[in-house]
């Protein structure tokens, strides 16, 4: 199955393992391909630089070790007259799974919650784990 992280899961992941981000990200990196996109590394060095800029090093540590899949998110997006996310900055994730054919997106943010198509499924860490943990 092909998986692709939001911006928020990796950098929970990385910078704040905890018991059940450890969980999730060794049953990705065995069972599953995992698919990030280039808008959320962007966004995921972007946000590092600014709150943890010492931990740049552990970012491409972790970059270098976890397997994935690379996409390039397209420079056109959706706009609201196709789906309605709360913020802007939510749709260049959203056409990267979709272009990217993925079958799950895993997100902490809530602004998907009303997003109502059926693949990707669009789920929250634990509702991964409790489903295909």
């Amino acid at each position: 199955m092909e998986v692709m992280l939001d911006t928020n899961v990796l950098f929970s992941a990385i910078f704040f393992p905890s018991e059940r981000m450890n969980a999730l990200m060794e049953t990705l990196a065995g069972r599953h391909n995992v698919v990030l996109c280039s808008y959320s590394l962007e966004e995921l060095y972007r946000i590092t630089r600014k709150k943890l800029p010492l931990k740049l090093p552990a970012l491409e540590i972790f970059l270098q070790k976890f397997p994935y899949r690379l996409v390039h998110t397209p420079k056109t997006t959706l706009t609201d007259d196709v789906f309605r996310l709360r913020d802007e900055a939510d749709y260049p994730i959203l056409i990267s799974a979709l272009v990217a054919d993925v079958d799950i997106l895993i997100t902490g943010d809530h602004d998907f919650d009303d997003v109502d198509i059926e693949r990707p499924e669009i789920m929250t860490p634990a509702e991964f784990m409790k489903y295909y943990g």
